[in-house]
């Protein structure tokens, strides 16, 4: 492995901020791919971004969002400064970072001094650097003495870590990226990877064209853009899983397909874990009936995996967020143990984690009930271990609270301080009105945060600027266990600091040693030291840990800069070489005491609340190809709004009619927690009894289009995890008198607009909305939503007083400045053509009449909603193209119109647009 010195331009970038023209090595900032990024800092002070083609995990490629991470790192909206909250007039006001600090340590020891060290409490993020989870881990559970520090990550993978260490004894994740290329049948499981991790999807598909006889199962109750490249879809009913692979379990059983060696001589456990499955899932038809599914396709899917030696079964989110997420992780390693189907190329469980840095949160044990390196906090030989380690005054000696009990306690007065790092709890928690009233009641609250106006950081009596992407330094480890750089090649803006440094400044002022960093270095260092601290002792009850740096410890600053991608544990061989491990559990050794994997019996549940008259419907929610998260970033940048620019609710049409909603109009759902607005669509890829909502909508970019207020809070017993799969709900009509939209190059306060979000376009900001107001005069309304006074204004303006219909256009020197069009009906004109319009100079004669009639004059300037967001390519474009030019396959889509020809994630929706043409056409002759 590398561990040369970097090149200079890593250095400089980092340091000073000096532009130069040579691209610098990085990670993405987004999925649990990891993805590695070329940036590349001009002189004008513009960024490039391209995939990095040295990077394992994507070798050059790069999914929409990477691809416009140089949309997202202006400083627009951007924390630059410390803030306090003045007690008096409730407002925020500038301070300087001693102050700042200053408060926040005096409040954590003054609240720990009254209350114990249990009253305060951290809440981090999969966005972090390892050093800076490393850090705040270290200041929680070894200096200040409690375990109360949770991460964001408890949302999306915490039932898999749950499920790896019952099975394996550690969290492992056995497999590589290269086993999905190997493997000879690829099951997913809860994860529309098309569109939530689209490189490795890529990769997928990719070998798929080569061996064709590769086999995808795609397992979901929604028929996403995955499902249009499989060979099989089960859409089985939401919380079913547990059947479905108990009936997997029992039929390997009964057919004489286990592996009896391995079992026998490598596990422990099967027993139970067969009697659970046969006592649920012993009579396929039974399993079929309970996951609504067919029997023929359930039969061919259990075929399929029994016959097919290299399986990869690879999970996500729809597995992990449950009430019984950790038993349907087990399920699924239940199969594969089994079989003997790990360890070995091309096979085994994989858990696709969301965020890019969840693994290194794990690895320095970011989450409640862990502790640093893999060692567990209610081990007392663990708990002493980390403790001489840091050489801490305190360690905690029992579990913290977790993501959910957290934010209860908060409310009810047990936690009354909360430091809130890199992460939007308002917005991504369930009960997410819980969380607002919690933070209300909070003695103190703390936020660090790149976004100053966040949902959550209305709330913080502290802020504090930290670095973004492209401007911090360290390191993050992605799905596969490979750890890669995240290099700064951005000036620092403004007074922004690292997280950990802003951590370690606190941890000084609260009295504490330990904490005398300088550099991510200096603390990446003491975090492999740890790794090997006691890994192996055969004294007491010590198993060693397969998590091992060994390999990484004593690296100085030159080469932990240059240090290159390596899958942990990494060790040095006998002539002092770096030793990168592909892939775990070869040598059928699990980190158990006795060296065994452990079947765990998973008796299925259905989730905790039932679907009933009153809330007939069961919310799903999930996320969408090009945001990502709450949008604080994502939401910066053109290129990835115009795909799915609002929230909506995607529903069957029989439900849809059975319930009085119609496709286009908005629709209001609600729980007992809390409710949204948004429109209805059927997108055709969901059952009858469900609904689905994204979850990227804040209070910053939409009126109200949180559905982190309608999911309830039931989390897994084991994990902690929140069971965001299934929600009961009503959906009911939302009426209103108009419907309009909003483009414009200056922003548009909507004080009064009953319902409105806000898109992001290249030249100017989109607005949607909606109202119950009676418009009695267009003009003035209108006018006095732009806040325009000026009577000579070249203004252009159609209206229908009969129809409810007006047009309108606000020109500058002949360049459109702002259009408004409104009606009663949510069908309005296209907002593609009318973006293309603020992209020129000077509008043409057809232009302003395209304005007032509401349709463009000339044949194919509207280019249809973007399906190619990387390279900006419209479905009318490219249904036009199917149809003039006789285009029969993507291949040639992409050939004629680039659409599809780099991330890839937009195939699926291309396939879809070329059958539906194409019998179209066929129709018509």
């Amino acid at each position: 492995m590398n561990l040369s010195q970097p090149p200079q331009s890593v250095v400089q970038s980092a340091f000073n901020g000096a532009p130069d023209p040579q691209p610098v090595s990085t990670t993405c900032p987004y999925c649990g791919v990891g993805c590695g990024v070329a940036a590349t800092l001009l002189a004008d002070g513009k960024v490039t971004i391209a995939g990095d083609q040295n990077h394992p995990a994507n070798k050059g490629r790069l999914c929409v969002k990477g691809s416009a991470l140089d949309e997202t790192v202006d400083l627009n909206g951007r924390l630059l400064y410390p803030q306090i909250r003045d007690a008096v007039s409730n407002t925020m006001a500038r301070a300087s970072w001693d102050q700042a600090l200053d408060k926040v340590a005096q409040g954590f020891n003054d609240i720990i001094a009254r209350h114990g060290p249990n009253a305060v409490a951290f809440y981090v993020s999969g966005q972090l650097l390892t050093e800076d989870y490393y850090i705040a881990n270290k200041l929680m559970k070894g200096y200040i003495g409690s375990a109360n520090i949770d991460t964001n990550s408890r949302l999306c993978m915490s039932s898999a870590v749950a499920g790896h260490k019952r099975a394996f004894g550690e969290d492992l994740v056995p497999v590589c990226y290269e086993d999905l290329e190997l493997a000879d049948l690829v099951v997913l499981v809860g994860s529309n990877t098309a569109w939530c991790h689209p490189i490795l999807f890529q990769r997928i598909t990719t070998i798929k064209e080569t061996r064709p006889d590769v086999k995808i199962v795609v397992i979901d109750p929604r028929r996403t853009a995955t499902c249009e490249s499989a060979d099989l879809h089960l859409p089985v009913k939401q919380g079913t899983d547990v059947w479905l692979f108990n009936g997997l379990l029992h039929y390997l059983s009964q057919n004489g397909l286990t592996d009896s060696g391995f079992v026998d001589n490598h596990t422990n456990g099967v027993s139970g874990a067969l009697s659970a499955a046969e006592a649920s899932s012993a009579e396929l038809m039974t399993v079929a009936k309970i996951c609504k599914i067919d029997p023929n396709d359930l039969l061919t899917f259990y075929h399929l995996f029994a016959s097919t030696k290299k399986v990869i079964t690879a999970f996500s989110q729809g597995v992990n967020q449950s009430s019984a997420g950790t038993d349907k992780v087990n399920s699924i390693i239940n199969c594969h143990l089994i079989s003997g189907r790990i360890g070995q190329p091309g096979m085994g469980p994989f858990s696709i984690t969301g965020q890019p840095n969840a693994m290194g949160g794990r690895e320095v044990g970011g989450l409640a009930n862990m502790l640093a390196a893999h060692m567990e906090l209610d081990n007392p030989t663990h708990r002493q271990t980390v403790r001489t380690f840091w050489d801490s005054p305190a360690i905690a000696d029992k579990p913290g609270l977790k993501a959910v009990d957290l934010f209860q306690a908060i409310e009810q007065g047990t936690v009354k301080a909360i430091w809130i790092i890199a992460t939007n709890p308002l917005v991504s928690l369930p009960d997410a009105n819980q969380v607002q009233r919690a933070l209300l009641a909070c003695e103190l609250v703390v936020a660090s945060d790149i976004i100053e106006k966040t949902d959550t950081n209305a709330f913080a009596h502290v802020l504090l600027p930290a670095l973004g992407w492209g401007e911090k330094d360290g390191t993050v480890t992605n799905s596969e266990r490979c750890i890669s750089r995240q290099r700064g090649f951005l000036p620092v803006p403004g007074e922004a600091r690292p997280d950990w440094q802003a951590l370690c400044d606190v941890a000084q002022r609260m009295g504490f040693d330990g904490f005398g960093f300088n550099s991510a270095h200096e603390i990446f260092d003491e975090h492999a030291r740890l790794s090997t601290f006691c890994n192996g002792a055969a004294e007491g009850d010590f198993t060693p840990r397969v998590f091992n740096l060994a390999g990484l410890v004593g690296m100085d600053s030159l080469q932990y800069n240059g240090l290159s991608p390596i899958q942990w544990p990494v060790l040095r061989d006998a002539s002092g070489e770096l030793r990168s491990t592909q892939r775990l559990l070869t040598d059928n050794r699990y980190s158990h005491p006795d060296g065994k994997a452990r079947f765990i019996a998973t008796p299925p549940r259905a989730p905790v609340h039932a679907t009933d008259e009153d809330f007939p419907l069961a919310l799903n929610t999930g996320r969408v190809r090009d945001q990502w998260h709450t949008m604080t970033r994502t939401g910066k940048s053109a290129k990835l709004a115009d795909h799915v620019p609002e929230a909506f609710i995607d529903m069957h049409p029989q439900d849809a009619l059975l319930y009085g909603v119609r496709e286009g109009s908005l629709a209001r759902v609600s729980s007992k927690w809390g409710a949204m607005v948004a429109r209805v669509q059927h997108g055709g890829g969901i059952g009858r009894g469900s609904l689905f909502v994204p979850i990227h909508w804040s209070n910053q970019s939409a009126s109200d289009a949180r559905i982190g207020a309608v999911v309830n809070p039931v989390v897994d017993p084991v994990s902690g995890e929140p069971e965001f799969k299934h929600t009961p709900v009503r959906v009911e009509d939302f009426p209103v008198a108009w419907h309009g939209f909003v483009l414009s190059r200056e922003e548009v306060a909507m004080a009064g607009v009953t319902h409105w979000t806000r898109i992001q376009g290249r030249t100017f900001a989109r607005y949607e909305l909606a109202g119950r107001n009676i418009i009695a005069d267009h003009n003035k309304w209108v006018r006095e939503l732009l806040n325009l006074d000026d009577p000579d204004a070249d203004w252009l303006e159609y209206a229908d007083k009969t129809a409810g219909v007006y047009r309108a256009a606000h020109l500058i020197n002949d360049q459109i400045e702002t259009c408004v069009f409104i009606s009663p009906r949510p069908d309005l004109p296209s907002r593609a053509w009318l973006a293309s319009l603020f992209a020129k100079d000077q509008l043409e004669d057809a232009d302003r009449v395209g304005l007032l009639i509401g349709q463009p004059i000339e044949k194919g300037a509207d280019a249809g909603p973007t399906v190619c967001s990387c390279f900006g390519v419209g479905r009318n474009t490219i249904c036009n193209a199917i149809r003039e030019q006789g285009l029969t396959t993507v291949v040639q889509v992409t050939s004629c119109l680039k659409a599809g020809g780099n991330c890839g994630s937009c195939v699926p929706e291309i396939k879809k647009l070329l059958a539906t043409t194409l019998v179209e056409e066929a129709a018509t002759q």
